[in-house]
């Protein structure tokens, strides 16, 4: 298993694989409105679904590494 496999595996255990934005801002520590701001910005992938963001928990890990 490669470095990025384990690392998609082992972060953020607690969460599920689709995060809200809550989630998003206790994991970085940031506000409503930057979480809104990373996804509004293509920095973290995110889709609208009603009045909700629903955010993949590996486009955060990509975020949070440089990749994408």
């Amino acid at each position: 298993m490669n470095r990025q496999s384990q690392l998609y595996k082992s972060m953020f255990q607690e969460y599920s694989d689709v995060l809200h934005v809550k989630d998003i801002q206790k994991i970085l520590s940031i506000s409503k409105h930057q979480v809104f701001h990373l996804i509004e910005s293509g920095k973290i992938r995110g889709i609208k679904v009603g009045k909700s963001y629903k955010i993949p928990k590996v486009s955060v890990i990509d975020y949070l590494f440089g990749e994408d």
